[in-house]
């Protein structure tokens, strides 16, 4: 190796953080490519919409269990144990994740699988965990923006990851050969470990800034926990990640049900984030960091507003994900790198709160959205044609259960059946609970009435094709309305934020600009505190 592509600490600076960039590919398609198999693995494995939900959440957990109980200890391991750690249950999370294929239809291929992704999570908080703190240490003079070319990587992988699930899926096979299997789906997140690993893992890293600095755990735990300020950023930094992947959790559900293709939606919002996250430096010299994230809520706050409004429209909705796409794109790395230029003591403590708070709270806002929508369902149903559609499950779906058990013991018959007992009786279930609560109430429930449209939709019972039909016409509008709600909602959570982020930016042009603060500055109430 060239010594010119050498720092005097025989650091290679570029070739770093082009590793660490290519090291959000894993976590990136690892969203994407799980979340486009898990009808497969319901086919293949035998598995409840229960045990698909688990295996597709479990990925999360892992990033949290790394992000929560690793990360806060990583002045005292370093960043290479951590890439190597990320590298290493990458790899396992993969392997085991495929290893499951041969189990299909045991009872035991669930848990391998839901291994598998804890494997594959805990990895990708181990490159949260690596990659901010590397950045913001390679990069100690521009912070801000490296961080938002660092997180370019996640939303542009989560394009190019489900463009080749979407593309293998639309091929199905090459001869013999059935590249739509879940198998080979998972298989293309090899590629990106090994490519980061051979990148990072040769290379030498440099000491944390903290470590570098001489500051110990202990006062980088004392210093985080006790500055109010500190403590204030990670509250808001639950805020923004949620205002980020909340909406984004429901956005294509909604749009969806208003006719428009919700998955191309979220790669064109996914695909402007990776590429205003690339040319954020600009903006970064332009506004600053805090008047970043003023504009950045106004403009949350604006897309929320339009997806609240727009009922239907190819032009309109796709002007409200742009403006919504140009909001949050700038609120995960924009916030990290504040934290670690504002407050250098916190460390990598500070950072990795900062993320495993705010994904956690996501995560609530997504459910809270959820509630929302499904009070709001009844507003846009013709209560009249809900219940007779659902009179109608609770005459015709007890005969469908007794057909069912009566063949139970033939597996030849039950596949010519189409369905299982099980399968009729959740339905069944369902909508007898809804029609309960109408009859003692007089009025529907939302969530209990959207609960049992769905069940009907999502029943696969080929005799009732028609009234599966009817109910995905009723309930396909009144989500897309229950959505809209829950965006109207939520719009106000971003003008607050807004409000926060303007006091700062006040705040710092009183004091003469945004300033980042180094280890070695006193200033009282700084990061030199």
């Amino acid at each position: 190796m060239s010594t010119a592509t050498l720092d005097a600490n025989g650091i290679n600076r570029k070739k770093l953080f082009a590793g660490a960039c290519m090291a959000l590919l894993p976590t990136a398609f690892s969203f994407a490519l799980v979340s486009n198999i898990l009808i497969q693995l319901k086919t293949e494995f035998i598995l409840t919409n229960s045990d698909v939900g688990y295996i597709g959440g479990a990925a999360l957990w892992g990033m949290a269990l790394s992000l929560l109980f690793l990360g806060p200890f990583l002045e005292k391991f370093g960043l290479k144990v951590a890439a190597t750690g990320a590298f290493i249950f990458h790899l396992l999370g993969v392997t085991l994740f495929l290893a499951g294929a041969p189990l299909a239809g045991d009872p035991s291929g669930f848990w391998v699988l839901f291994a598998g992704a804890i494997g594959m999570g805990i990895g990708n908080g181990l490159i949260e965990v690596t990659g901010n703190p590397l950045t913001a240490t390679l990069f100690p003079d521009n912070k801000t923006t490296k961080l938002n070319h660092f997180h370019a990587f996640f939303p542009g992988g989560m394009v190019l990851g489900g463009l080749l699930g979407w593309g293998m899926v639309q091929i199905g096979s090459i001869g013999s050969f059935q590249i739509s299997h879940w198998t080979i789906q998972i298989a293309i997140i090899y590629i990106p470990i090994f490519l980061y690993g051979y990148m990072l893992l040769s290379e030498k890293f440099p000491k944390t800034e903290l470590a570098e600095a001489g500051v110990s755990m202990g006062e980088m735990f004392k210093y985080t926990f006790t500055h109010p300020l500190v403590l204030l950023l990670i509250f808001i930094k639950m805020v923004t990640v949620s205002l980020e992947l909340g909406p984004m959790r429901w956005i294509p559900a909604v749009l969806e049900s208003a006719g428009l293709h919700g998955m191309l939606v979220f790669v064109w919002i996914t695909g402007l984030m990776a590429v205003l996250r690339l040319f954020a430096g600009p903006i970064v010299e332009r506004l600053a960091p805090t008047g970043m994230l003023f504009c950045a809520s106004i403009l949350t706050a604006l897309g929320l507003l339009m997806f609240s409004t727009f009922e239907s429209g190819t032009f309109k909705l796709m002007f409200a994900a742009t403006v919504f796409a140009f909001g949050v794109a700038f609120f995960f790395p924009t916030m990290v790198g504040v934290m670690s230029e504002r407050f250098p003591r916190a460390g990598s403590l500070g950072i990795v709160l900062m993320i495993g708070a705010g994904m956690s709270a996501s995560g609530y806002l997504q459910g809270l959205m959820g509630g929302i929508a499904d009070r709001h369902l009844p507003e846009a149903m013709d209560q009249q044609r809900v219940v007779q559609v659902m009179e109608q499950v609770e005459q015709r779906y007890p005969g469908y259960i007794a057909d069912a058990e009566a063949v139970s013991d033939n597996p030849q018959a039950l596949a010519d059946l189409g369905y299982r007992a099980a399968d009729a009786q959740n339905v069944l279930n369902h909508n007898e609970t809804a029609l309960d609560y109408y009859r003692n109430e007089g009025e529907l429930s939302g969530p209990l009435t959207g609960n049992a449209l769905r069940s009907i939709v999502d029943g696969g019972l080929p005799q009732e094709t028609e009234l599966a039909s009817e109910a995905g016409a009723i309930v396909g509008p009144a989500d897309n309305y229950g959505g809209r709600m829950a965006f109207r909602w939520v719009m106000p959570i971003a003008l607050i934020v807004a409000l926060f982020f303007a006091a700062m930016y006040l705040y710092d042009r009183k004091r003469g600009g945004y300033r980042a603060v180094k280890l070695d500055d006193g200033t009282p109430g700084t990061g030199g505190a």
